[in-house]
């Protein structure tokens, strides 16, 4: 028999009980050129082998004591994970023919076999098997080809989200210094909700873009050391339409988170908050996470027109109100989880402060 290089080098194992059959089987077998044969008549051994060698073809015996070809291709199912079994089973019961087709066989012999018969059933699944494995190996590389550019992409959103944030610490360093901070009391915050990884993650890059809209305030607002007039206090509330304006219509998840975020992060629960008066849910998850964090950050943080507060302070007027920020303000089961944690921001904000000290 003259065959394709590749497939007479298949790796095949015969498995049976009777050594004069093994040993006719394996000399059609190499009178036909394959030359990598392996056999067994221990049946209980076949899983082991075939997991240990990566075979690509099992010639299995049915009739076999202790544990027959069917009790065999159970194992071997439980093993492969590809869902293919390469396994072409040697019968003499016209009966078991259906049977072992539906346990997973690929093709069969009927007993007395043909050599002719045998060689070429053999070829054909080996050729089958290996057009398989093939396929399998570009769905692999194509899986690796995916991973990788998603991983691309994704480096790619956050090195835009870095630059933007960076534009933004150039207008005022204590805001920067607040965007930097506003990403750990986020991903916190979410993480003690039970948010999922994907939302942690992406609030966590996403949550410094939440001031990106401060980029187009002027800089005798942003940096005026007393109170607003009537006219600029509504520019500067425009920094969130911008942010939403900027941030908005993009792909990136991060990007669309901070999006949400810059737009809704001063709506209240109540519905007092602004730019919309979002109520309740309406307002974005990532968004009432963002509320509470940007206060706690705020009251912690100097600013031209107020000085800072200790951690205690800032948590008592977040959990109890000052007439100006009150527990309704906030989500009540977001509320709940900073009061019974506050420590942990208390910890991000120190261990931030350290830093600049240094």
């Amino acid at each position: 028999m003259v065959g394709k290089p590749e497939i007479l080098k298949g790796k095949i194992l015969v498995v049976d009980d009777d050594e004069v059959e093994v040993d006719l089987i394996k000399r059609i077998l190499g009178d036909a050129g394959y030359t990598s044969v392996d056999s067994t008549m221990t049946p209980q051994v076949v899983s082991s082998l075939y997991a240990e060698n990566n075979y690509d073809l099992i010639l299995l015996d049915l009739k076999m004591p202790d544990m027959d070809g069917f009790a065999v291709m159970e194992k071997l199912r439980e093993i492969e994970t590809s869902g293919y079994l390469p396994v072409l089973v040697i019968t003499g019961d016209p009966d078991s023919k259906i049977r072992a087709l539906q346990s997973g066989a690929k093709d069969f012999v009927s007993k007395p076999y043909d050599s002719a018969e045998l060689q070429l059933r053999v070829y054909n699944m080996l050729e089958v098997r290996l057009l398989h494995k093939e396929l399998l190996g570009c769905n692999d590389a194509l899986e690796q080809k995916v991973i990788k550019r998603t991983t691309d992409l994704k480096q790619s959103y956050l090195e835009t989200i870095v630059a933007m944030t960076r534009a933004a610490e150039y207008k005022d360093t204590d805001t920067g210094d607040h965007m930097e901070r506003i990403g750990f009391f986020c991903k916190e915050l979410a993480g003690l909700l039970g948010c999922d990884a994907d939302f942690t993650d992406r609030i966590f890059f996403a949550g410094p873009m939440h001031d990106i809209g401060k980029i187009g305030i002027p800089d005798h607002l942003l940096l005026k050391p007393g109170s607003f007039t009537p006219m600029e206090w509504e520019t500067m509330k425009g920094h969130t339409v911008l942010g939403g304006e900027i941030l908005g219509n993009c792909k990136s998840p991060y990007l669309k988170m901070g999006a949400e975020i810059a737009l809704c992060h001063h709506e209240r629960w109540d519905g007092g908050g602004y730019p919309n008066r979002l109520k309740g849910e309406a307002i974005p998850l990532a968004a009432r996470i963002m509320h509470i964090c940007d206060i706690y950050d705020a009251l912690r943080s100097k600013r031209p027109y107020k000085p800072s507060l200790d951690h205690a302070k800032a948590t008592d007027i977040i959990t109890k109100g000052d007439g100006r920020t009150m527990p309704e303000h906030f989500d009540p089961a977001i509320l709940g989880a900073f009061s019974k944690n506050s420590g942990a921001f208390k910890e991000i904000f120190d261990e931030f402060e350290g830093k600049k000290e240094v």
